[in-house]
């Protein structure tokens, strides 16, 4: 069985909008939002594939954004808290390891890793920085702890920022077993249940040739290595560079995993 915790179920489903990373891109995702609500119909779920944060300039006004709009689609006949799924990206798990940073053996090092890979314009959304922050690393776990707490209620004082982050799924399906949404990639020789870090850093996504695990269709919302949107029999991939200069994907499944619509903001 499925930890509803880390994994969410989409039910009673017509069509599924998957929309890609937003790398903090809060006007290409209001212009997805707009266009999703022309056509969105009863039935119709949506899934954000992780990455809200990080790379772009406007991370409190993307986060903002998004909550406003699943606020919008509950309002919709029918429609129930699960049926609208965060899924967790590489840059909200490094923000979360953020927090637990004065744990870690060489936490400058890590943090290191961490601003090369896009976490800087998180930390500036919410009044960090990496100098600070690797300065605070060099004072030892307390200063790392109080540093990360100050960082806690910074988010916490935003409305329904920290409870996203708290409700944000490691990967999502349609309880038909048709559909699989993931964030950047999948181990195909595990199943689900057990697929960690492979979900935000693996690279076995791309050499999937067949069914995984029953599913028809598994879609992914980031590639690292910056391929493109991209379709292939058994797998899906919406990132078009969005944070990186290029526009916002998002495309719209039926349960026999065939594109229904594809938008862009």
């Amino acid at each position: 069985m499925l930890d509803k915790s880390k994994f969410a179920s989409l039910r009673a489903v017509s069509r599924v909008w998957a929309i890609a990373a937003v790398h903090g891109e809060a006007t290409r995702l209001a212009a997805v939002h707009e266009q999703i609500a022309q056509r969105f119909e009863p039935g119709d779920r949506v899934v954000y594939l992780g990455n809200y944060m990080g790379h772009g300039g406007d991370i409190i006004a993307t986060l903002d954004t998004m909550l406003s709009f699943r606020r919008a689609l509950l309002a919709e006949p029918g429609m129930m808290t699960c049926d609208v799924v965060f899924l967790r990206g590489a840059q909200e798990e490094m923000w979360s390891k953020l927090m637990q940073l004065h744990l870690a053996l060489d936490p400058g090092s890590v943090l290191a890793w961490m601003l090369e890979r896009g976490l800087d314009k998180t930390l500036a959304a919410y009044g960090g920085s990496g100098p600070d922050g690797i300065a605070r690393a060099r004072g030892g776990a307390t200063e790392l702890a109080r540093w990360s707490n100050e960082l806690r209620k910074t988010m916490q004082a935003r409305p329904g920022h920290a409870n996203l982050m708290s409700a944000l799924k490691r990967a999502a399906f349609t309880e038909d077993g048709a559909l699989l949404f993931v964030h950047a990639g999948l181990d195909p020789a595990r199943p689900l249940a057990v697929q960690g870090d492979d979900l935000w850093w693996g690279d076995g996504f791309e050499s999937i040739d067949g069914p995984y695990d029953g599913f028809k269709l598994i879609v992914r919302g980031f590639d690292r290595a910056g391929h493109g949107v991209a379709f292939t029999t058994h797998t899906a991939t919406l990132d078009g560079g969005c944070g990186f200069g290029s526009p916002l994907h998002a495309a719209c499944f039926d349960l026999d995993g065939k594109v229904v619509e594809r938008i862009e903001g």
